[in-house]
């Protein structure tokens, strides 16, 4: 089996099932200095994630595959190999207020919990921001993770400010977004974070906002609302 990681070729003769077997195999056997993060090995923790030939995978549920190309995660800085910076996750929590900021004692119901249960499933992985081409092109966008986070806890029945979390995701944020659906494809936790996000503009708009492209007569194909005023969430193919 043949692998490409990063820009060196690496032959493997012992038989491996998974991308973080063949990254352990090749480091006890071929290059030491080889770095990765890898911590429970079975798709809970999150700290594996890769690029597998151009898509962002977790090495440790991934199977491997011959010629596969293994590469770092994109849109953030390289500490070394397959390891980066994930240092910003906590700046853009804290601007998208992806906490619970003002809490009240209220009756949480079975389906309440259901409503956010699927948000509270994220490992972290960091998927979604390398998958974004918004936020390669706009460091200061607040990213998919903070806005689901944010969504997690506007309908979080223990938030008494909601209007706090929906002003805070206004500029960099959610109507930034091109909803191309890139971060919902690659979360490993099968968090669907574009329909969060198309969400979030409803309640935004519900709440006084809107898309600055439409409020400055401009065209926005990234969703809200297209020139004729009708809502639009997504490119609108009769333009």
């Amino acid at each position: 089996m043949n692998l490409k990681i990063i820009d060196k070729e690496y032959s493997l003769e012992d038989k491996v099932d998974t991308i973080l077997s063949a990254l352990i195999n090749i480091k006890a056997t071929q290059n030491q200095e080889l770095t990765f993060r890898s911590g429970c090995k079975s798709g809970v923790c999150g700290s594996c994630a890769v690029v597998v030939n151009g898509v962002e995978k977790l090495a440790c549920t991934t199977m491997c595959k011959n010629e596969d190309d293994i590469q770092p995660l994109k849109n953030t800085k390289v500490i070394r190999d397959l390891v980066v910076d994930m240092s910003y996750e906590e700046k853009f929590l804290n601007n998208a207020t992806g906490y619970l900021s003002n809490h009240q004692e209220v009756r949480i119901l079975p389906e309440d919990e259901k409503v956010i249960d699927i948000q509270s499933n994220c490992i972290l992985c960091h998927s979604c921001f390398s998958s974004c081409p918004v936020y390669e092109v706009n460091p200061d966008f607040l990213g998919p993770f903070a806005l689901t986070r944010a969504f997690r806890y506007i309908n979080d029945k223990k938030e008494s400010d909601v209007k706090e979390h929906i002003d805070s995701i206004q500029t960099n944020g959610v109507w930034d977004c091109t909803l191309c659906g890139n971060c919902s494809m690659v979360c490993p936790a099968h968090i669907d974070i574009k329909n969060d996000i198309m969400k979030l503009r409803n309640t935004s708009a519900q709440h006084g906002h809107m898309d600055p492209a439409f409020s400055s007569g401009g065209m926005d194909f990234g969703g809200g609302f297209d020139t004729r005023g009708t809502p639009d969430f997504g490119f609108n193919p009769n333009f």
